[in-house]
């Protein structure tokens, strides 16, 4: 099992309240819905962060006049 690390945290009223009637509906622990919360935070900016990079890529590939794989392979020949 994983190592467990008690945390107190503070929550607008509004954010509290959500919070607890989504554990409620779906049956878990409130704890459970503040890691789901957090791994989905952490995916969303990940994903972020990857299609930044492609759009930087895929920037500097067209100004050099890779659009196509076709293209790319002709690039890497040269």
């Amino acid at each position: 099992m994983a190592k467990v690390v008690k945390k107190t945290i503070s929550l607008p009223f509004e954010l509290a309240k959500e919070a607890e009637e989504i554990a409620r509906e779906e049956r878990k622990t409130l704890s459970a819905v503040v890691q789901e919360a957090l791994k989905l935070s952490r995916k969303e900016k990940l994903k972020k962060e990857f299609y930044q990079i492609q759009d930087y890529w895929s920037l500097k590939a067209k100004e050099k006049g890779i659009v196509t794989e076709k293209d790319l392979k002709r690039y890497l020949a040269s």
